[in-house]
């Protein structure tokens, strides 16, 4: 009775009381002692902090002994610690608290949020993990992983917790603190340049970004740092991001020095290839033997081949998504690089210290400035160059808002006066990004793109003027949102859609030549879940529908059976004349099975409204087409199942994959026989379209250490059938390569020189040859059987280089390093294309011009190169 009739003094004397026992609460002490008698620590309490003590000693017990494990922070927190067995609340007035014995009021969740970033240039680390742990050592573990922008959500019981951020190939964070309210912390990282000894979280509810390749719910994806990227061999001493994704499982190449890549049984245009969120529609220099990707701008890429997230669409077969650095925040810095075709010079700072940064990063060759001493007058305007320009601006305008503007400008040109061709193409893109953090758990992201690709073939003489124009735009609107529900719940959603404008090809010479224009709005809504159902079972599902239509004035044709034209029609205005849709999709679960392994499973449905068109086999991927969907050309579509056995040994340091996958297609595009895409009005009539499948087994292993790199196997088939091609009977694919193997080291040989080895295997790719041929006048005339009935030579390469580093000295703050490389070692002179024509002796002599024989076109033997870069 004494005890309600205190109460109800305290109550009633005024709200000011209450106001206060926050304050009370929330008083900042430490504790001298870490054991003993919960009344010797409410002593020690009221001396240290100026308190009194109340309570019955009849129904709370204060003589039982305790271990205190947080000793310093609020005294709320240490009561909390004291009293942790007991239900017990506290109450306060003036400087008085209450013990009352009673069913505690029950414990909300708070939530933890910010941005883990690199401790020296401020740059966001895409991936970190943030695990925490109760202190004591009770209840489950929790963790989550940084978004695409390196934001992270984690919402927690109230509690003591131990937090551990990590990720790979920089310092971990260790942070004790108590959560008893909604907090904003941003971690800064320090990069790690020495092998250091693991940090343990036990949790089996969540697992470090290590052992994602058996934790995670991601079948088919890579994430390849750009430090391992650079340490590679590469053709000219040039890094080469695509070059490097060549070499993992699943991924074919075209031909020597090609940009393209196939990835597991499809097309090249069945890859999306994002840069700031911006499509690439051709990512290659120099007729395909470089990238656009200088490595000096980039922060991040990740590479899905299996399980493609729902909020991207599109393509049918893989995502190479790449986003560029954002520029140092805490200091200027500049970079670069001197290579035996081209110069590098990146520079980046803060425009106002950790609020806003700059990067702007140039690269260029420069082997025509050469030609400028010729003394022919015609060399001389010879030109054969490409240059790159990645520029980045961000500001961030307070915590809950941050600003992003970059954009990417390169082109090539290739002028030969002397055979009297020019050809000039290029990439321009534009991302403006708001990032916006709407409350603790829910983020967004607000996009507007612009992408462009365009290309003009020039073979005009005095006599007889001609070009060529083909051109693809793109204006596109994105809103992304993350919601960080639960621990064990994420979910994102939003919506995009995408204005298309297509140039497929026309003359300003021979306007009736012209490929019709075409518009087109390509849109889609999705929904994603990352969900971990029990500690074993985790599951990402989602559900994409996308809808495509096409517009505008163009013109339509009709065609018969013969694929004849019967009629043309002109649509006018902003008419919609076909609508193309459907849901897509997504699932992947993944089962942990005991120890560190576990095996997945997953499901995808993506539709594709555009295709490439190039009847070229050398690979040179300037002269293509992209042609959209249209009245007659349904939408591809693909359904790919996969699944894969994945365990990591020894803490990590060796990592085992194998998955199996197969995909169905259909409304595949193929050419009728001796097709012609250039300066054809009716292209449509040159297109057939089929199904297709494609299975194939990959496995890789791989090591983290002093030596790292990776070891693959993959076991491919691409098959097609389409009416009309090969007697409508099933043929292999142009990039059919049932085997390929690739082989990547890098090892560490002392403090200042490392060795890197690229190997790579693959069978050859189908080619259509003649069976045999027979004379016709004075010309040979081939007779072909099926479609794709050879191969060309087995393709394998040897690269080989070395990186020399500068001595160590104490405050030196300028890096550098020198790279000596050779590609194909043992000058494997691998063919580019295959093809029949009159017997020769050597290049310049006919032997026997009435009898065919099979010719091989080599591109590169044996290539040294050396390279200087450096960094202050």
């Amino acid at each position: 009775m004494k005890l309600r009739q205190l109460i109800f003094l305290w109550v009633m004397s005024g709200i000011g009381g209450v106001v206060n026992a926050q304050q009370v609460l929330e008083t900042k002490i430490q504790l001298e002692r870490s054991d003993g008698s919960r009344l010797q620590f409410l002593k020690e309490i009221e001396s240290q902090a100026g308190v009194i003590f109340s309570y019955n000693p009849e129904t709370v017990d204060v003589d039982s002994s305790v271990e205190v494990k947080i000793r310093r922070g609020t005294l709320k927190v240490i009561l909390e610690q004291i009293f942790s067995d007991q239900p017990v609340s506290f109450m306060t007035h003036g400087t008085r608290v209450l013990i009352i014995r009673g069913k505690r009021s029950k414990t909300g969740k708070r939530t933890i949020n910010g941005y883990v970033r690199d401790m020296d240039t401020g740059e966001v680390l895409i991936g970190a993990t943030i695990s925490a742990r109760p202190v004591d050592a009770s209840g489950q573990g929790f963790g989550v992983a940084a978004n695409i922008y390196g934001f992270y959500s984690l919402s927690l019981p109230e509690g003591a917790y131990r937090l551990v951020i990590t990720y790979v190939g920089y310092e971990a964070v260790e942070r004790e603190l108590h959560i008893d309210e909604n907090q904003r912390l941003d971690f800064d990282l320090k990069e790690s340049f020495t092998e250091l000894k693991e940090v343990v979280v036990e949790s089996t509810a969540y697992e470090e970004e290590e052992d994602s390749n058996y934790a995670s719910n991601d079948m088919g994806k890579n994430t390849l740092g750009i430090k391992t990227i650079r340490e590679m061999p590469a053709l000219f001493g040039e890094v080469d991001v695509v070059k490097a994704l060549q070499l993992l499982p699943g991924v074919q190449v075209q031909g020597e020095g090609s940009t393209n890549f196939f990835v597991r049984g499809g097309n090249s245009d069945q890859n999306l290839v994002l840069l700031d969120e911006a499509t690439v529609y051709n990512a290659s220099h120099l007729m395909g033997f470089f990238s656009i990707f200088n490595p000096d701008a980039l922060n991040y890429m990740k590479f899905y081949r299996g399980h493609i997230p729902a909020a991207h669409g599109g393509r049918l077969s893989s995502l190479l998504d790449i986003r560029m650095k954002e520029g140092n925040n805490k200091k200027m810095q500049v970079s670069g690089g001197v290579g035996v075709t081209s110069a590098r010079f990146t520079v980046e700072g803060p425009i106002a210290r950790e609020k806003s940064s700059f990067m702007l990063s140039g690269r260029r060759t420069y082997l025509d400035q050469f030609l400028r001493f010729s003394g022919d007058d015609l060399t001389k305007q010879t030109r054969i160059y490409f240059y790159d320009l990645n520029a980045k601006l961000n500001y961030r305008i307070d915590d809950r808002n941050k600003i992003f503007l970059s954009g990417y400008f390169g082109r090539d040109l290739n002028k030969i006066l002397v055979l009297q061709y020019v050809i000039d193409w290029g990439n321009t893109t534009g991302t403006l990004r708001w990032n916006h953090i709407f409350n603790d758990r829910l983020f967004s992201n607000t996009t507007l793109v612009y992408s462009k690709y365009d290309y003009l073939i020039d073979l005009s003489d005095e006599n007889t003027p001609f070009n060529w124009r083909s051109e693809v735009e793109d204006i596109t609107f994105k809103q992304d949102f993350d919601f960080f529900l639960h621990p064990d719940y994420l979910l994102s959603f939003g919506l995009q859609s995408t204005f298309h404008r297509f140039i497929p090809g026309e003359s300003k010479e021979d306007p009736n030549s012209g490929v019709p224009r075409k518009r087109a709005l390509e849109s889609a809504a999705y929904f994603s879940a990352d969900h971990e159902i029990t500690e074993r079972l985790s599951l990402n599902y989602g559900l994409r529908y996308s809808l495509y239509q096409l517009f505008g004035e163009t013109t339509l044709f009709e065609y018969d059976d013969a694929y004849n034209i019967t009629s043309e029609r002109q649509t006018q205005g902003d008419d919609i004349y076909q609508t193309y849709g459907g849901f897509e999709p997504r699932i992947s679960a993944r089962h942990l099975l005991g120890g560190n392994n576990s095996i997945k499973m997953s499901y995808n449905r993506n539709r594709q409204y555009m295709q490439l068109l190039s009847n070229l086999s050398l690979g040179f991927n300037v002269f293509d087409i992209w042609y959209p969907s249209s009245n007659r050309i349904r939408p591809q579509i693909a359904d790919h199942f996969s699944m894969g056995y994945f365990q990591n040994l020894k803490n990590n340091k060796y990592e085992l994959s194998a998955e199996l996958y197969y995909k169905k297609l259909h409304n595949q595009v193929d050419y009728a026989d001796h097709s012609v895409l250039i300066m054809n009005r009716e292209l449509e009539a040159q297109l057939r379209t089929g199904d297709g499948e494609a299975y194939g087994m990959e496995l890789m292993f791989r090591k983290n250490g002093r030596l790292n790199g990776w070891l693959s196997y993959t076991y491919s088939r691409a098959l097609r059938q389409i009416e009309g091609i090969n007697d409508s009977r099933e043929y292999p694919a142009l990039y059919d390569q049932p085997h390929a193997f690739s082989v990547v080291g890098n090892y560490r040989l002392t403090p200042r020189w490392t060795l890197s080895v690229n190997w790579n295997y693959a069978s050859g790719r189908p080619v259509s040859l003649p069976d045999e041929s027979y004379r016709f006048e004075q010309y040979i005339v081939p007779v072909y059987g099926s479609k794709n009935n050879e191969r060309m030579p087995g393709y394998h390469r040897l690269d080989v280089s070395f990186t020399l580093f500068p001595k160590e000295k104490p405050g030196r703050k300028n890096e550098s390093s020198w790279n000596f490389g050779v590609y194909n070692l043992y000058a494997r002179r691998n063919a580019a294309s295959v093809f029949v024509s009159a017997e020769l002796e050597d290049i310049d002599l006919v032997k026997d011009p009435d009898r065919p024989a099979f010719h091989r076109l080599s591109l590169f033997g044996i290539i040294p190169s050396i390279a200087y870069n450096f960094k202050f």
